[in-house]
């Protein structure tokens, strides 16, 4: 048995029922058997490797033990990638923000913290936002551990920009992921010019994704909620992003409203996106939304590239079948880590007693998301993994871990 299904086995022994923290454990570690091949040495050695812990904390009712491990391994690479000294780590609760009052919100996350508290700090692990957890939610965290730790030292990040947040953090995991497409079709002799994009949900990964996808001259034809999607031929920009933006404030659907103000747009009730014919597409909601079904639609209309921009959006098998079709598929944790990105520029701004204007801010993150997918094609070239991107971004991201593991002696 090789090393690799060795420890596939003992994964799947010791979490029976975690499906999600299995499927993102089977996807990289099966994409890393050129490198044990190649690095015996990797399996002597038995994660803040790289830096204090780093990732999202989720309020959503879906959070278990199972999505809280998926996402703390993808962020383990995905913070790897950003070349920036940061390990990798996540949390939450099953709490739901939706329909409750402020006072509500306010009282959980100031309970939340109570606990979180004594196992946070500057170097040590610094939590941000993630599904269900924006600024507000931040801000009230962030309180009650000043109350608690006597301390403003930049613990959490995400916050608003009058509590010390980063000038353009809302926009910046979409920003990074058009960065990075862009990246991906020139690289195949494309250009993000004049191209449709086919984009699932509308939060802040969705809305940035439209916002600068319209800025380089694509556009996104569609978007998604709760209640279905819309088909904009037309495109999604300019004041139909602030429209959209308007309605989710308000808690409402977003589709139908939509489509109702718009009257070039047509709504599909309770549907998904990925039958529509498009250049690109950009699965922005949330983990697993793409299956094999999905995937044949995408195919049959042509499809020649995805890139990833929500966490897992793509189920293993949709992945195998768009790959063994000829679709380049851009991974999410390579393409999704100008958020966490950011949100490490957003801690040198707190330790440094700064203040980074939006426009330094992009920059940087440019040229944050151009490096890691140049590393993608470095290991792609070094392991002749041909254009798998998938197992180029995760060698790249494991192989920094694992150098900085051996390094410092952990076993």
């Amino acid at each position: 048995m090789s090393y690799v299904s060795e420890q596939l086995e003992k994964l799947a022994s010791k979490n029976p029922n975690q499906p999600e923290f299995l499927q993102t454990a089977t996807e990289v570690l099966t994409s890393l058997e050129p490198v044990f091949d190649a690095n015996p040495q990797y399996e002597k050695m038995a994660n803040s490797a790289l830096g204090p812990y780093k990732g999202g904390l989720r309020f959503a009712p879906n959070v278990n033990i199972s999505i809280i491990k998926f996402l703390g391994f993808e962020q383990i690479f995905k913070n790897s990638l950003t070349g920036l000294p940061i390990g990798g780590g996540k949390g939450g609760a099953d709490f739901d923000p939706n329909g409750k009052s402020d006072m509500e919100i306010m009282r959980f996350c100031q309970s939340f913290m109570t606990e979180l508290f004594r196992h946070i700090g500057p170097n040590t692990d610094v939590p941000a936002g993630d599904l269900g957890v924006g600024g507000r939610e931040i801000g009230y965290m962030m309180g009650q551990y000043k109350r608690i730790r006597d301390s403003y030292d930049g613990t959490l990040t995400g916050k608003g920009v009058p509590n010390g947040g980063l000038a353009g953090r809302d926009e910046a995991t979409g920003y990074g992921i058009v960065f990075y497409a862009r990246e991906m079709l020139n690289h195949f002799g494309e250009s993000l010019e004049g191209k449709k994009v086919v984009i699932s949900g509308f939060g802040n990964v969705a809305w940035g994704t439209a916002k600068k996808l319209e800025q380089l001259g694509a556009k996104a034809i569609t978007i998604s909620g709760p209640d279905g999607y819309i088909l904009d031929e037309d495109g999604v920009t300019g004041e139909k992003i602030d429209y959209l933006l308007e309605l989710r404030s308000s808690g409402k659907n977003i589709c139908a409203p939509y489509a109702d103000k718009f009257p070039g747009a047509k709504f599909f009730p309770g549907e998904k996106p990925w039958g529509v014919k498009a250049d690109l597409y950009i699965p922005c909601a949330t983990q697993n939304e793409i299956h094999t079904v999905d995937a044949e639609k995408m195919v049959a209309n042509g499809c020649k590239f995805l890139c990833e921009g929500a966490n897992m959006p793509t189920t293993n098998e949709a992945i195998e079948y768009l790959q063994k079709n000829g679709v380049v598929v851009g991974p999410s944790k390579a393409a999704n880590a100008g958020g966490v990105a950011c949100s490490c520029i957003e801690m040198a701004q707190n330790a440094e007693h700064l203040i980074f204007s939006e426009d330094e801010v992009f920059e940087k993150l440019e040229g944050i998301m151009v490096n890691i997918f140049k590393q993608t094609m470095d290991a792609c070239k070094k392991y002749n993994l041909g254009d798998n991107l998938i197992a180029g971004a995760n060698i790249a991201g494991f192989e920094r871990v694992a150098k900085a593991m051996m390094f410092q002696g952990i076993c």
